[in-house]
């Protein structure tokens, strides 16, 4: 027959509309599985509106789609990145951190040490100062001799050493000690006695005044009053004595004691 035959076995193919209408179909599958995020909606709404530049193949929801997919990748490479580089950044702050406090520490360490050192040193030079022996008068020498012989002496002999100095001039305690005697000593006029660490005695005479009172704790060099010639005296001068025990009668050279002592007068 003429007309209104369709050969069998043949069909058209889909028209323009229902091509368009699937392609529409798959985006919004895409879209409802979260393939197609919002970068791809601009994309796809221009492309829709300006339809006519091109022919609508029903691959275009397809192009689409591997757009956003390789954007969302490209996203999260940079992500990636940006976190690796935080990771490092991060890191190498805690590790300058670390390297900060050791060397903080490393010096408090140095100055503890330098501190504990002069410490030591300071108390050491204060050990040797306490233990050293010093001249009882400064720049002064020997006026009579220790055994010199005659009537001034009641033992019939001079107990100690006579050293020159003049009315006034500074008496020290020749070492470290306490005060066991200071006041009025009979013919030693106004005296002081010492006893020393070692169980020593020395003995102080004539002076004019005292500085220092019994049981007082005393130190080499300290001032312990001035010279003068109070008592059986025939002039200003330091009557120094050095003993093994508190009392008259116990003397011994002075002038080997300080010389013991490592002091040359």
């Amino acid at each position: 027959m003429a007309f209104g035959s369709r050969p069998t076995g043949k069909h058209r193919g889909s028209s323009r509309l229902s091509r368009k209408t699937a392609g529409i179909a798959g985006v919004t599958a895409l879209a409802a599985t979260g393939v197609v995020g919002s970068l791809a909606g601009p994309a796809f709404a221009a492309d829709a509106a300006d339809s006519s530049k091109f022919e609508d193949t029903g691959l275009n929801a397809v192009v689409v789609a591997e757009d956003t997919a390789s954007q969302i990748e490209t996203q999260a490479t940079a992500q990636a990145q940006a976190a690796e580089i935080a990771a490092a950044k991060a890191q190498a702050e805690a590790e300058a951190k670390q390297r900060a406090a050791e060397a903080r520490a490393k010096a408090e360490a140095k100055a503890k040490a330098e501190r504990e050192a002069k410490e030591r040193a300071e108390r050491e030079a204060e050990r040797k100062r306490l233990l050293q022996f010093v001249s009882p008068l400064e720049g002064s020498y020997v006026s009579t001799q220790y055994k010199a012989g005659g009537g001034m002496w009641s033992s019939g002999s001079h107990t100690g050493i006579d050293m020159h100095a003049d009315e006034g001039t500074s008496v020290r305690a020749v070492g470290m000690g306490t005060v066991v005697e200071a006041g009025w000593g009979g013919a030693y006029g106004n005296n002081v006695v010492i006893k020393h660490h070692d169980g020593s005695f020395t003995q102080y005479g004539h002076m004019l005044s005292l500085n220092v009172v019994v049981g007082q704790q005393v130190t080499p060099g300290q001032q312990i009053g001035l010279s003068g010639s109070t008592g059986n005296s025939s002039g200003p001068h330091l009557h120094f004595e050095a003993r093994t025990g508190a009392d008259y009668g116990s003397d011994i050279n002075p002038v080997s004691y300080l010389r013991a002592h490592g002091v040359s007068i």
